[in-house]
């Protein structure tokens, strides 16, 4: 089965039905029409070069190659996790950096070598878009779990001495925040799964099928990268959070206030 071919012209014509919700938003006043054409610009340049590079990559497919590229992913992605949730880069960017590098190589090594049974881990075929697709669910489960502890416990802070003066270790009082932030950070994750197949069908299992591989095979697929992602998100979302005390708490469990943006 050959896939229908989109080229450039038509891909602009696709593009015109972003001007459905762009007339929306102007017409509703939300302020929103500037940063969506932007966001759509932005999109479609960085797609357009990642297509262009990843072509060079898996010509090379070499493993030095492979892991600087992941390297410098991983870093793109800190960033902009940091940026996002408007901490102090100084502060949460070697946590965060290493929440998402151990994350991202555990799970999709585990992923890679244990499932697929892949013969060169860093095959760049499977390498990199399985580590891509890892990363960018990190960043959106992190964004809503750190920005949720940080903020709450900020908001809070009464209840959070209140615990730690009535006997409460520092662990123990930060424990109903983490709760907290995983419930908020991960409950849109659960919801998905929940409904996976019955009134939604996924990107990846939707562009396999398109792509020509079997509906069987491809919801096998589906159902692993579910999983992974959701192992990865939390595994980074606990490592971001546990080693970024270190640099956010003072020894007597206080909270700094230099880690917030002002």
């Amino acid at each position: 089965m050959n896939t229908p071919e989109i080229g450039l012209l038509y891909l602009g014509f696709g593009l015109l039905l972003i001007i459905i919700p762009i007339l929306i938003f102007r017409h509703y006043k939300t302020g929103l029409v500037k940063d969506t054409l932007v966001s759509v610009l932005r999109m479609v340049i960085q797609l357009f070069l990642v297509g262009f590079y990843l072509n060079y990559l898996f010509e090379w497919n070499n493993i030095f190659v492979n892991i600087a590229w992941l390297l410098l992913m991983v870093g793109v992605c800190a960033f902009n996790l940091i940026t996002r949730i408007h901490l102090s880069k100084r502060v949460f960017f070697i946590p965060v950096y290493t929440a998402v590098f151990f994350s991202v190589i555990g799970i999709g090594s585990y992923f890679l070598k244990g499932v697929l049974r892949l013969d060169n881990l860093f095959e760049s075929r499977y390498f990199i878009p399985i580590c891509g697709i890892l990363m960018g669910n990190i960043l959106s489960s992190n964004v809503i779990g750190m920005n949720a502890f940080y903020s709450s416990v900020k908001r809070e802070e009464q209840m959070y001495h209140y615990l730690l003066g009535n006997g409460a270790s520092i662990s123990e009082a930060r424990f109903p925040f983490i709760t907290q932030a995983l419930i908020k950070a991960f409950n849109p994750a659960i919801a998905s799964m929940a409904v996976m197949g019955l009134i939604a069908l996924p990107g990846t299992l939707v562009g396999q099928i398109i792509g020509g591989s079997s509906p069987d095979l491809s919801i096998r697929y589906q159902i692993m990268i579910m999983v992974i992602n959701f192992t990865a998100s939390m595994i980074a979302v606990l490592i971001s959070l546990h080693f970024s005390f270190k640099y956010t708490f003072d020894k007597y469990g206080r909270l700094k206030q230099n880690i917030f943006k002002s």
